[in-house]
Formats: C-alpha cells, sequence, structure tokens
C-alpha cells in the first residue's frame, strides 16, 4: 500500500467550536488527502464521539465552550478505551505554559494558527507511523531484544514514548519517573539504550547523564534525551556533554526512527 493509499484511509475528528476555523482546517485536511473527517463543537461531544467511532487521530482547538484541550487529553488519557488515542493541537496560544501540559502528554504536533501545509502534512504522517508498525533496522541490535529503560515524571510521556518504540518493534522497556530510580534500576540490570526527559524532580536529565557517564559500568550506554524545551541554549551545552541526541516534545516517531538509527548502529 502506498503512503497516499494509506493517507486517504485515514480517519479523523475535528474539535473546533469556530465554523470558520473548521472550513479552513477541513479544506487543508482535503488537500493533504484526508477524506474521512467528522466534527465535535466541545468536549462533551467529542467524548461521545470517541466512545462510539474512534478515529485515527483528534484535531483540537486549544479553547472549547466546556473546557480547553488540557482538559480533554486528561480525560482521553484517564479513560483506558481512549488512552493510546492520537491528538495534535491546533491553536493560536503561544504561552509554552499553556502548552506544557499537551506536550507532556503525548501529542503529535501542536501547530500555530495560521500553520501551514507543510506541518499539517507531516502531522499526518506521523499518525500513520504509529498506526503502521514498521521494525526499526538495526545493523547490531534485534529491536525485540533491545533494553530500553524511558524515565519521564509523566507518566502520559512514558506511555507515548513506549508506544512510538512499540511500533519499531522494541518491547522490552522498563520506566523510572526520574534520574534517582533511572540510577537504582541501572544498578540492577543491564540496558542497550537510555531515553530520559530533561525536566525531572529529584535527579533531572542532566544529572543522569552526568551519572551515568561518570560510571565505567554503565558509560556506554546511549541516551536519547526527550524535551520540550528542545531549543533552549542550555540544552546544546548537554548534548555536547554527553547525550548522543536531543528530540522535541511533541516527537515524531519518524525522527525518533532516524534518531535511535544512528545512535544504536
Amino acid at each position: 500500500m502506498s503512503t497516499y493509499a494509506a493517507i486517504s484511509d485515514l480517519s479523523f475528528l475535528l474539535v473546533e467550536p469556530s465554523d470558520t476555523q473548521k472550513k479552513i482546517i477541513t479544506k487543508a485536511l482535503e488537500d493533504a488527502g484526508i477524506k474521512q473527517i467528522e466534527y465535535a463543537n466541545n468536549i462533551e461531544e467529542t467524548l461521545q464521539s470517541l466512545s462510539t467511532f474512534p478515529p485515527d487521530l483528534v484535531i483540537s482547538s486549544m479553547y472549547l465552550p466546556d473546557g480547553s484541550a488540557n482538559d480533554l487529553i486528561d480525560k482521553i488519557r484517564k479513560n483506558k478505551d481512549t488512552e493510546n488515542q492520537c491528538f495534535m493541537l491546533i491553536s493560536s496560544e503561544r504561552n509554552r505554559d499553556h502548552l506544557e501540559h499537551l506536550r507532556q502528554s503525548g501529542v503529535l504536533a501542536i501547530l500555530p494558527k495560521p500553520f501551514n501545509q507543510k506541518d499539517l502534512t507531516r502531522a499526518i504522517h506521523a499518525t500513520l507511523d504509529l498506526i503502521v508498525e514498521e521494525e526499526i533496522d538495526l545493523e547490531l541490535f534485534d529491536p525485540r531484544t533491545l533494553r530500553v529503560l524511558v524515565t519521564d515524571d509523566s507518566k502520559m510521556a512514558r506511555k507515548h514514548v513506549s508506544k512510538t518504540l512499540n511500533t519499531m518493534g522494541i518491547e522490552d522497556i522498563q520506566f523510572a519517573v526520574n534520574g534517582k530510580e533511572a540510577i537504582a534500576l541501572l544498578n540492577e540490570a543491564e540496558f542497550d539504550l537510555i531515553v530520559t526527559d530533561y525536566n525531572m524532580p529529584e535527579m533531572d536529565g542532566k544529572e543522569l547523564t552526568d551519572a551515568v557517564r561518570k560510571d565505567p559500568s554503565i558509560a556506554h550506554i546511549p541516551i536519547l534525551m526527550v524535551s520540550s524545551n528542545s531549543e533552549d541554549s542550555q540544552l546544546s551545552n548537554i548534548a555536547q556533554e554527553g547525550v548522543d541526541a536531543i528530540c522535541g516534545k511533541p516527537f515524531e516517531p519518524s525522527v525518533v526512527r532516524k534518531l535511535l538509527a544512528q545512535i544504536l548502529n
């Protein structure tokens, strides 16, 4: 099946109270090859729709008549039937603090209003990457035996990273909620890769990286850092101090796939 045939098979739910924005986004989706689009105006209608016909991707505005996209993503992630739902935000909201919760919740993309067609198409391909499982091609490892330690204080972020790795055939995954817990696990068992968040309580990603690189028994383990501040200059300094790759939140599965192939091959 070609990528475009697959894209036309995807079903989308657009959560947008404004009729004008609905028309603009619908046209952009149709131009990208999406044929199946349903609509909801608020959180209540969205949850109703998800319980009857779950779409491949929910695209939501930030502010809805009965709450915000933050409230909506919490309700989606807390329900075991919908917790893995692919989700994307299109919003004119620019305040980083208001967007941080969504970044930590495993959303596929946060697009500005107005957005460009190229960014929308990339987000659609990211949805496809999560749905179509394709084993990562590694020279030195069988992905099914790869042992990965995911360290993040957000439960939703841990689930999203885990799901992304699962689509690549990586199944042996353990979790830590901060660097301190990660170090304890690294001393108990062997791992081939560490995926860590940057901002965490007790021991953050930088401190975890420092501790790993200073311990001869685990210093060889590659580290992928995932952060919602991936553009910050302090992170580029961390990259020089022992992190093998840095990836932004939200991240696209294809980007993670590429980075893992680079650092594991």
